[in-house]
């Protein structure tokens, strides 16, 4: 996990509509393949119906080091808040990208 508190990239006047984007391009070019099948899979299904606040939520989730994310998904480590509850729902979808149901 980072040591300092990470901003989003986006401008604070970004339109919903191209912040969704970019955290969907963001979501596929990670750095292991697992987190790209992973966030992929869950930007398509979710990224849309999320509020602003939980879009700058995951933007700043998105800025974490990709082994810290696996080790949460995966359940080998706690997430930091205040990504709890994130960090189960992509888990939570997660069940079938990377392992069997």
């Amino acid at each position: 996990m980072s040591a300092l508190p990470i901003e989003p990239a986006a401008p604070a006047d970004e339109p919903r509509d191209t912040r969704v984007r970019r955290l969907r391009m963001r979501s596929m070019r990670r750095g292991i393949k697992e987190m790209d099948l992973i966030l992929q899979d869950f930007a398509q299904r979710r990224l849309a119906d999320m509020s602003d606040a939980d879009l700058a939520l995951y933007d700043r989730l998105l800025s974490e080091n990709d082994h810290d994310l696996y080790a949460w998904v995966a359940g080998a480590k706690q997430p930091p808040e205040p990504y709890g509850a994130l960090v189960a729902e992509i888990a939570e979808g997660a069940r079938g990208v990377t392992r069997p149901r």
